[in-house]
């Protein structure tokens, strides 16, 4: 017999089974084993959770109907729809957008040609913040970080030739999300697509950003009513688009923890239902267009988990506590995206084996659409090959891995099970500590959000900088290089001339008058009751850029100041 061998049957238990009760036999097992060295000094999840060594029925207490139920049916922890991928795979999607309207349009039919089954935009930061290409504000990061679209002129073009009612596009936009969607909703109307076909969502979700991202405009009270008359508007002329998705991912990409992002996300949720049902719309009407966004972080177990938690607590508080009769609108839907956090520009191509498992793990815990990231976004925009990988990674999970030929396959095991109770329980704690800051928006004026993601956040760094938490290539297995060089997207310096000049153009060419009178009246409806959608997408058609849109709302709505916090 070879040496290894021996080894192997070395390692056998001595006894085949532990005697008596469960829990008995379980103490017997641990106190055979708990002198055995261990690997680590502890074993704790990326949220910083103890992890046990076994887990067992004990650990997932409950009743199958009441915890589990079935696809499709309350309290939907195994997923939204009954048959899952079996009917419909995920919706793929890449997040695309840099320099002009004209190159990202080129981009969206690169990828579209690929086999991507929707488009995600990618905004500029000062389109992000509601300034102009030519805003003296937007010096040097125009078509940077993404995308510059200043006017419909510029979604015109970004969406040229592309049939906007059969794509569905979701835009990354929160402080002035409803002067972009205007522009789109103008485009359609060009394009002579029914408002009704319009399919996709806006993310538009303004109580994440003062609390973690911090793309903000208003202050809260007005840019909640404009959220509101999205819902509103939305629900009466385009019922197949969402618009919000209720985000976690900005959250969690700010150094919160699972249960953080689980907890301050849905609270978010939770509360712009509570206002929409005040201000008088039908739960059971509104809330099925609603959706989520979540983060995949590395954890694997634990952000398969998050998801299955994420829709039973969804589900429990809309009948319980909103009333909701309509089982859409327990549903909770949700898009995710790779954790861009998690990137290394450190051996780059590690990023490609990340961003796999951590899709796995959205998959696994059943949501609808997903972004990968590429490997070099820790470094600048993605190049073609980049987001090419990053695609391909998503279709050979999805014909290759066999992982969508069954529903929910990780259910029934107890670690899974537990951490999904645990991170359920953790996120009701969340909630009764919301209730005790008077609310989602007094947490926020007492910067109180800010502070939960800023000490979660300087715990995992300390983690990651003692070396306690290692990460391949940053801090261990670095083959004694710091970086590896890839090739890498640059945008032309070219771009913001470009810019500049379309600008000047729109307004040499339209009609003064009416974007005049579009603006005198969005500032009257402003500081008004009506809907504001409306008012809005007339200066769209007007040909009233972004910022002046934002500054007629400003001079009405002032400008958001955020707390000074430590």
């Amino acid at each position: 017999m070879s040496s290894t061998h021996s080894q192997l049957l070395d390692l056998r238990p001595t006894e085949t089974s532990e005697a008596g009760t469960p829990s008995e036999a379980r103490s017997a097992w641990e106190a055979r084993y708990k002198d055995a060295p261990a690997r680590l000094r502890s074993f704790s999840s990326v949220s910083g959770n103890e992890v046990r060594p076994l887990y067992m029925p004990a650990d997932a207490p409950g009743g199958y109907e009441d915890r589990l139920g079935f696809p499709g049916a309350f309290p939907f922890t195994r997923g939204p729809y009954s048959t899952m991928y079996r009917t419909r795979l995920w919706t793929m999607r890449q997040f695309a957008g840099f320099a002009t309207a004209e190159e990202t349009n080129v981009r969206y039919k690169y990828l579209l040609a690929n086999g991507q089954t929707g488009l995600s935009v990618a905004f500029d930061f000062p389109t992000l913040m509601g300034y102009d290409s030519d805003h003296p504000r937007s010096l040097g990061e125009v078509g940077v970080c993404g995308v510059a679209i200043s006017s419909l002129a510029d979604m015109e073009t970004l969406f040229d030739g592309i049939p906007l009612g059969d794509v569905s596009v979701s835009m990354t936009i929160n402080g002035p999300a409803i002067i972009l969607f205007c522009f789109y909703v103008a485009a359609a109307e060009r394009q002579g697509v029914p408002l009704s076909e319009l399919r996709g969502t806006v993310q538009n979700d303004i109580l994440k950003e003062y609390q973690a991202q911090h793309a903000w405009v208003f202050p809260p009270e007005p840019a909640l009513r404009l959220i509101l008359d999205m819902f509103e508007w939305c629900t009466e002329n385009t019922p197949r688009y969402n618009p919000v998705s209720i985000s976690g991912y900005h959250i969690r990409e700010a150094g919160a923890t699972a249960g953080q992002e689980l907890g301050f996300t849905l609270a978010n949720g939770f509360e712009y239902v509570r206002r929409a049902v005040e201000r008088g719309l039908d739960v059971d009407v509104f809330a099925p267009r609603l959706s989520f966004f979540f983060d995949v972080h590395n954890d694997f177990f634990e952000e398969a988990a998050k998801f299955r938690a994420a829709r039973r607590i969804w589900a429990k508080g809309m009948r319980d506590r909103f009333g909701a009769r309509n089982p859409l609108a327990w549903r909770l839907r949700t898009h995710a995206q790779t954790a861009g956090v998690t990137l290394t520009a450190q051996q780059p191509e590690n990023n490609i084996v990340r961003v796999a498992y951590q899709a796995l793990a959205a998959v696994l815990g059943g949501a609808q659409s997903l972004h990968t990231n590429s490997m070099d976004e820790t470094l600048a925009l993605p190049t073609e090959k980049a987001v090419t990988i990053a695609l391909r990674t998503q279709q050979i999970l999805a014909y290759e891995s066999g992982v969508p030929n069954t529903i929910d396959p990780l259910a029934g095991s107890y670690y899974v099970e537990s951490l999904t109770d645990q991170l359920e329980a953790e996120a009701e704690e969340i909630f009764a500590r919301v209730e005790a800051q008077g609310g989602v928006v007094p947490g926020i004026e007492s910067a109180w959000f800010q502070r939960q993601i800023a000490n979660s956040a300087a715990r995992q760094q300390r983690e990651i900088e003692a070396g306690a938490r290692k990460v391949v290539g940053l801090n261990d297995f670095t083959d004694g290089a710091e970086a590896v060089e890839i090739e890498t997207l640059s945008i032309d310096p070219s771009v913001e001339a470009r810019q500049r000049e379309r600008m000047a153009n729109l307004r040499a060419e339209r009609d003064d008058e009416r974007a005049s009178a579009a603006l005198a009246e969005l500032r009257v409806a402003a500081a008004g009751q009506g809907n504001m959608v409306p008012p809005i997408v007339e200066c769209a058609r007007a040909m009233c850029t972004l910022y002046e849109i934002r500054a007629a709302m400003e001079e009405v709505f002032g400008a958001y100041r955020e707390p000074v916090f430590l």
